[in-house]
C-alpha cells in the first residue's frame, strides 16, 4: 500500500467513513492495529488518507470492526478502485482548485443528483455564455485564462448526461433565478431556452417555485445533494464565496435531503415549471 499525495475527495470519504466505522464499533486505534499486526501509524495513515487500499483491506477493516451492513460495506469497497489519472478533470489539476475537480468527481459517481438554486442557474445546466458572465462577476477579478478555464471545466461536468446512462437529475429553482440576466437579455434567454429544452430529456426534471408560492423552505440555499449507492455515503456541496464546501456528516445529510423534499412540495409540477421557464424566456 504506497503512500500517496493530495488525496481526492472520494479518497478522504472512504476514510473518513473507515475512521466512523472503527469509532462506532469501539475500538481504539491501537486495537486496530493490533487486528491487522500492525503498528498505529499504519491506521493513521489510513484514516488520513495517505494510504491507498485494496477492496479486500476495506473488507478487512469492516470484518474487524464488525460491520454487518453488506451493502455499505460493498459501497466503500468500490471507491477504492479509481485512478488518479483516469478522468477528464484530472487536466484541470494545478489550473483550478481542487474544490472544482471535487465536485466533478461527486458529480461523476453520483447514482442521482439534486440541486436547489433561489439565484443562480444550475451549473450542470448552464450555457457556455451564462457561465462566463457569471465568472465575470467574481471579485476580485479573475484573470480571462482562469475563467476560461472554469467554464470549459463547469461544461465539462455536464458530460455525466451524454453517457449510456445518464445520471438522473432534478434541479429546483426559484422564479427569481430565472429572471436574473446575467449576460444580457440575449444570453439570459438563450439560458432559459437551454433549460425548458433540457427538461424534456428523461432523465432530467426541472422543478419551479414561483413568487406566488412566498416564503418557502431553504430560502437563499444553494444545494448539490449527490446520492451513493447507500444512503450512508450520499454527500451536499454547498456554494461559498470561498469555493465549495462539502457535507457528509450523517444528520447534516438527513437534513438537507429532508429540506429538498420540502422545497419540491413548493414548486410547480414540472410540465407548469417548463411552461413558465419558456414564458418567462419569452419575455427576455
Amino acid at each position: 500500500m504506497p503512500p500517496r499525495s493530495a488525496p481526492t475527495y472520494r479518497q478522504r470519504r472512504l476514510a473518513k467513513e473507515l475512521r466512523r466505522m472503527r469509532e462506532q464499533a469501539g475500538i481504539s486505534i491501537p486495537q486496530a492495529a493490533a487486528m491487522l499486526g500492525a503498528d498505529r501509524t499504519m491506521i493513521s495513515n489510513v484514516e488520513a488518507a495517505r494510504t491507498r487500499l485494496s477492496e479486500e483491506r476495506v473488507r478487512q477493516f469492516a470484518c474487524n470492526y464488525g460491520c454487518a451492513d453488506e451493502a455499505l460495506v460493498e459501497a466503500l469497497a468500490s471507491m477504492t478502485g479509481s485512478r488518479r489519472n483516469e478522468h477528464w478533470w484530472q487536466e484541470y489539476k494545478g489550473k483550478l482548485p481542487d474544490g472544482f475537480l471535487d465536485i466533478s468527481e461527486i458529480e461523476n459517481y453520483a447514482t442521482r443528483i439534486r440541486t436547489a438554486q433561489t439565484v443562480h442557474l444550475p451549473g450542470l445546466l448552464q450555457t457556455e455564455d451564462h457561465a462566463r458572465a457569471l465568472f465575470d462577476l467574481v471579485v476580485p477579478k479573475l484573470p480571462r485564462l482562469e475563467i476560461e478555464l472554469r467554464v470549459a471545466h463547469r461544461l465539462g461536468r455536464q458530460g455525466i448526461f451524454d453517457r449510456d446512462n445518464p445520471t438522473p437529475y432534478l434541479g429546483i429553482i426559484h422564479e427569481a433565478a430565472l429572471r436574473m440576466r446575467f449576460g444580457g437579455p440575449e444570453v439570459a434567454r438563450s439560458q432559459l431556452e437551454h433549460l425548458a429544452d433540457a427538461a424534456d430529456r428523461d432523465n432530467i426534471t426541472l422543478l419551479v417555485i414561483p413568487f406566488s408560492a412566498g416564503s418557502f423552505h431553504g430560502a437563499g440555499q444553494s444545494i448539490l445533494y449527490a446520492e451513493g449507492t447507500v444512503p450512508q455515503i450520499d454527500t451536499v456541496q454547498l456554494d461559498s464565496a470561498y469555493g465549495p464546501h462539502f457535507v457528509d456528516s450523517p444528520t447534516p445529510i438527513a437534513n438537507y435531503r429532508a429540506l429538498l423534499d420540502l422545497m419540491e412540495g413548493s414548486a410547480l409540477p414540472a410540465d407548469e415549471s417548463q411552461k413558465l421557464i419558456r414564458s418567462i424566456a419569452r419575455e427576455m
